[in-house]
């Protein structure tokens, strides 16, 4: 493993103790571009290290209780079905067109980041009217349970298809739907994205060759980050994170696309030429 792959394994632990998500939307590029895996083993590799990373981030924000149990496993039950049935579906659809379109999601996410950061999100789980709990799903105004679970399951299909965590989503989506505080949004999303990689990577594993040994070290280093996030979490605004990450993804998803695409149009251009020369003269 190569230094710049030990970095980034500590910039993939740091963003998800930090906010909650975006670390694992990293190491999908980082298996393929610094380490050279091909895209469906590397989208599969991620999903352990992803999972047991948020799980250690979960256990250092439940110690400080910012993480509610019971919305996290409802999020995280519906996600694991979504996660574990597109895994399974995955082996129709190229490596190829899988990174394009997390190339397309890590724009679309860079987007969510951005806008969130600029727009004040509610900072605590105020009581729903009507007598309601805060931070309980079932009895927030407006907001259903088949939305929330939409939500989970959309996120869980993603997870199986290329590797995300989905804390970008589960963040916002925590705060709006469950009305819970951001510091508990965040927390409680490390749990549900623990669950989430399990069904996808549960998809995956009978067709993927598992490098446990390199896996352990990768996912050691990046369980010191999340710790290290967890902690740090408190001293530092979430908003100017954000930005600054929502403009890293950006760059990176740009990157993608156009590298996917190049690579795409050169394939496509092969085969035609190849079909050429076989034509009958």
């Amino acid at each position: 493993m190569n230094a710049l792959a030990l970095v980034l394994a500590v910039v993939i632990g740091l963003t998800l103790g930090l906010l909650g998500g975006g670390g694992s939307i990293l190491t999908v590029p980082t298996f393929v571009y610094v380490l050279g895996f091909a895209p469906k083993q590397a989208i599969a590799l991620s999903l352990p290290v992803v999972g047991a990373t948020s799980l250690f981030g979960a256990i250092g924000h439940g110690r400080a209780g910012n993480v509610n149990t019971r919305i996290a496993l409802i999020f995280g039950g519906v996600s694991f079905v979504g996660s574990f049935i597109s895994a399974r579906l995955s082996r129709f659809i190229s490596g190829e067109v899988q990174l394009a379109l997390l190339g397309a999601i890590m724009l679309a996410a860079a987007a969510l980041m951005y806008r969130g950061a600029s727009r004040a999100m509610p900072a605590t789980g105020s009581t729903a009217s009507g007598g309601a709990e805060a931070g309980d799903p079932a009895h927030v105004p407006g907001h259903p349970m088949w939305k929330i679970g939409l939500v989970a399951l959309g996120v869980g299909l993603l997870t199986g298809l290329v590797g995300i965590g989905g804390g970008f989503v589960f963040v916002p989506a925590l705060v709006l739907f469950a009305r819970l505080p951001m510091k508990v949004a965040v927390g409680t999303s490390t749990l549900v994205i623990a669950i989430n990689t399990v069904g996808a990577f549960l998809g995956y594993h009978a067709t993927t060759e598992v490098p446990w040994r390199f896996l352990g070290l990768f996912t050691l280093i990046a369980v010191g980050g999340i710790l290290s996030g967890a902690y740090l979490v408190r001293f530092i605004a979430p908003a100017m994170l954000r930005r600054a990450f929502a403009i890293f993804l950006l760059v990176v998803g740009s990157f993608m696309l156009v590298e996917r695409g190049w690579k795409l149009a050169r394939a496509r251009q092969a085969d035609t030429a190849g079909l050429s020369h076989t034509a009958p003269g």
